[in-house]
């Protein structure tokens, strides 16, 4: 029954296994601002497990204001073996851990909802890149985030797509500030109908305060962007799933464009994946969608030249004319036939 009310959304588990597979939350502080019942962490175990690392290496941390959830959390941890400080409350109106600078932060947040009591924080410490809409919390979702993450961290987190583009109160300003800074490091475009009670368009984003690291490749002034649209499949009339290929397609990009060890060679793939430079998102006037930037999926030449390819399938065509007509005479005849009877 968790998230039936406004914006909140149980987060498919598909969606959690991709963030967790981006990030790779292997040692260090992890942190969901609004954890729900604490998938974002039971994911992150089966993580470190399936990757032979050490669960202790891991530090959690959480906050979630709905009492009930939040009592769902701590057990969903607890039957779990998992040690995590959960804590209870409004993470604008009431922040639980103030001084944290999280290593990973892993969040779905609940998508544009008005009443976060923005109209009560306009002068907060965390909007560093603008003041958020009263009207809508997701770029105050987004600043506390970026508030909390380590000089190393990074952040991947979902939210509606309009978060991409939207310029309403103020949003479009805080977007490019965000850019400017250079901490935007990957966009994905989802495939629609993942969320199971909800038809709102989701995206992720992945946030990165040290894109220099030296670990991976200096990506700096760079942006990827994926567009996952067409990947998944329908688990049944109403829902679609990302499945494990799908993810491991995903991630495996990510980590072969961060210059990971093993992770192979990026290349831009027309349709699915570019590595665009700030200027060229600054020509887009700073909107983030994949699509704008991927362009068209590159079609395979068939070798077949354009005067014969068209005399072909015009010959096609005119035998489906010819067959269609047959068949209509054919219905007349037996409608005619009925009609006499």
């Amino acid at each position: 029954a968790e998230g039936k009310k406004g914006g909140e959304f149980y987060t498919p588990r598909c969606v959690v296994k991709l963030l967790v597979e981006m990030i790779e939350p292997y040692k260090g502080r992890v942190y969901d601002p609004c954890c729900g019942s604490s998938g974002m962490f039971v994911q992150a175990e089966e993580f470190i497990k399936a990757h032979r690392g050490k669960l202790t290496d891991l530090s959690i941390f959480g906050q979630e204001s709905n009492y009930t959830t939040w009592r769902l959390a701590r057990m969903n941890l607890a039957i779990r073996g998992i040690d995590g400080k959960i804590e209870h409350g409004d993470t604008f109106q009431n922040d639980r851990h103030p001084d944290l600078k999280a290593d990973y932060i892993l969040a779905n947040p609940p998508f544009n909802i008005s009443d976060w009591g923005g109209e009560r924080l306009r002068d907060d410490k965390r909007w560093q890149y603008g003041a958020p809409p009263a009207g809508n919390a997701n770029f105050a979702w987004m600043q506390h985030m970026v508030h909390h993450l380590s000089p190393t961290g990074i952040a991947g987190f979902v939210l509606a797509n309009g978060s991409m583009s939207s310029n309403q109160s103020g949003e479009g300003e805080i977007r490019r500030n965000l850019i400017e800074a250079d901490i935007v490091d990957c966009m994905i475009a989802l495939p629609g109908q993942l969320f199971y009670s909800t038809q709102i368009p989701a995206c992720l984003w992945f946030l990165a305060r040290d894109r220099k690291n030296g670990k991976f490749r200096d990506r700096r002034g760079q942006v990827l962007f994926i567009d996952a649209r067409k990947l998944g499949r329908m688990a049944d009339r109403t829902h679609k799933e990302l499945e494990d290929a799908d993810i491991a397609r995903i991630a495996d990009t990510y980590h072969a464009w961060r210059g990971e060890k093993g992770a192979g060679k990026y290349e831009d793939i027309p349709g699915f994946c570019k590595s665009a430079l700030i200027e060229e998102v600054r020509k887009h006037g700073h909107v983030l969608t994949p699509g704008r930037y991927v362009g068209a999926e590159a079609v395979e030449d068939d070798g077949e030249g354009f005067e014969g390819k068209m005399t072909r399938l015009g010959a096609i065509l005119n035998n489906q004319f010819a067959e269609s007509a047959k068949l209509e005479n054919q219905i007349r005849d037996k409608l005619k036939s009925l009609t006499l009877k």
